[in-house]
């Protein structure tokens, strides 16, 4: 069995992510995620994060990126919170709000790519 981490303490904070989705995050949780052959959690807390989607069968992050994660600031603490989770073997992909909204073929795509390997 594979366990990580998990940090009781954010719980509150993953259930009111859960209930108030981002535009981004709902589409494709509506319409890919939600239905897909494997289970994919929301708003996951491994460690001392809480990731937007993990799909444990495939050892799979999912990332949706607002503009904060495009910042000096955002883009430095992803790569320190990427690099932790990397470290337990999970594989990130990420996504940006951009890419959801006006290339959705191809997020599903590159989704699908991960999902059959």
């Amino acid at each position: 069995m594979f366990y990580l981490p998990y940090n009781k303490k954010l719980k509150k904070r993953s259930k009111e992510l859960r209930k108030n989705m981002t535009i981004t995050e709902k589409k494709l949780w509506k319409l890919y995620l939600q239905k897909c052959e494997y289970t994919v959690n929301r708003q996951k807390i491994i460690d001392n994060f809480i990731v937007d989607f993990y799909c444990a069968a495939k050892k799979l992050i999912i990332e949706i990126d607002g503009n904060q994660h495009y910042t000096d600031e955002g883009k430095a603490y992803d790569e320190e919170r990427s690099e932790i989770l990397e470290g337990y073997g999970l594989t990130i992909i990420r996504f940006s709000n951009y890419e959801v909204i006006n290339d959705f073929n191809g997020v599903l795509k590159k989704l699908n790519k991960y999902m059959r390997e």
